[in-house]
């Protein structure tokens, strides 16, 4: 009986998360691209300008652009590419896939940091290893 319980608990759970994900699913393709828009505004915003704001952007026309964004504003960016100096304006609505690297300077020296912690560990405790055996 505990068993027959269970299994229609699940069942029941696993069809109420079907429904929500079908409901979010239902919104318009319009409504879609505007929430992916506001994303990519959002992400552009936080990497920032200038040849550190590196991306590597999808459109929705399959066109890839790589580079740095060089401008960004309400409705549209800029993104050079770092070889050949052309640059590409670009509107929020029509990029797809945006990936980007801007580590800041603290992020930078905390990796620094880091290596270098983990670097006289290993020296030491191979100085330690070397000094036991004999």
């Amino acid at each position: 009986m505990l068993q027959k319980s269970i299994s229609l608990i699940l069942v029941a759970l696993l069809f109420s998360a079907g429904s929500v994900n079908l409901t979010y699913a239902a919104g318009s393709k319009e409504e879609k691209i505007a929430a992916l828009a506001t994303k990519v505004k959002e992400g552009i915003g936080k990497l920032g300008i200038g040849e550190n704001a590196r991306v590597e952007v999808k459109l929705r026309d399959k066109t890839k652009l790589k580079g740095y964004i060089s401008e960004a504003e309400e409705d549209s960016f800029v993104v050079v590419d770092a070889k050949t100096g052309e640059s590409t304006r670009v509107a929020y609505p029509a990029v797809k896939q945006v990936k980007g690297n801007n580590l800041h300077i603290g992020v930078k020296i905390a990796i620094g940091v880091a290596i270098a912690i983990v670097a006289f560990i290993v020296l030491v405790s191979v100085g330690f290893a070397g000094a036991t055996d004999h």
